[in-house]
């Protein structure tokens, strides 16, 4: 479990076809604190260290999450949002984020309100009846709250700090955006479809 709350900018630093996907994923992260299996978001996707070196592990993506996600478009020298997995003990900062990823979002519009940036993305139609206004989203693994909602279009604002400390501050519109649904809104639609 993962809390949308980015604590590293990873570096693609190589990408490997070999029955999956093999990513090395460049990193602040000590790596000597990282066990082989540990779980890492890596833009919204829970993804397991397979190996480790000095500013670096490595990751297998199998086709199955490359086709739901936008790992698919990644290219060797991007940047990534990263996040080690939850430890007892450890503030909830953003919500409740799996890094199982929902589908993938396109980022539509941007506009700057101030030293915020409003985003606009068009959520895929299964998905948009779980995103309610005030409510909250993993984008990219990042915890963000929905302002507003208009059929399968939402907006969030990302404020100074967010750009500064994850890749939002480098996205521009037409990108892919892993979109992950918040937990709740998931359990309250499905108890709504049994009536209860």
């Amino acid at each position: 479990m993962f809390t949308g709350i980015i604590t590293d900018i990873g570096t693609v630093r190589t990408l490997e076809h070999r029955g999956d996907l093999r990513a090395r994923i460049g990193t602040g992260y000590d790596t000597g604190g990282i066990d082989i299996g540990a779980s890492i978001c890596c833009d919204g996707v829970c993804l397991t260290a397979v190996a480790l070196g000095p500013g670096w592990f490595d990751v297998d993506i199998s086709a199955e999450t490359v086709s739901r996600t936008n790992i698919g478009s990644w290219t060797e020298g991007q940047r990534i949002n990263l996040e080690r997995a939850l430890k007892v003990g450890d503030e909830l900062g953003g919500h409740i984020v799996s890094g199982h990823v929902d589908g993938v979002a396109e980022l539509v519009k941007m506009e700057d309100e101030g030293d915020s940036t409003r985003l606009s993305f068009r959520a895929p139609d299964p998905l948009a009846r779980f995103i309610a206004p005030k409510g909250s989203i993993a984008l990219n693994g990042t915890s963000l709250t929905v302002n507003e909602v208009d059929g399968v279009t939402f907006g969030v604002n990302v404020i100074p700090h967010t750009k500064e400390v994850t890749t939002w501050g480098g996205v521009a519109v037409g990108d892919a955006i892993n979109l992950e649904i918040d937990t709740l809104a998931r359990y309250v639609a499905r108890l709504q479809e049994w009536g209860g």
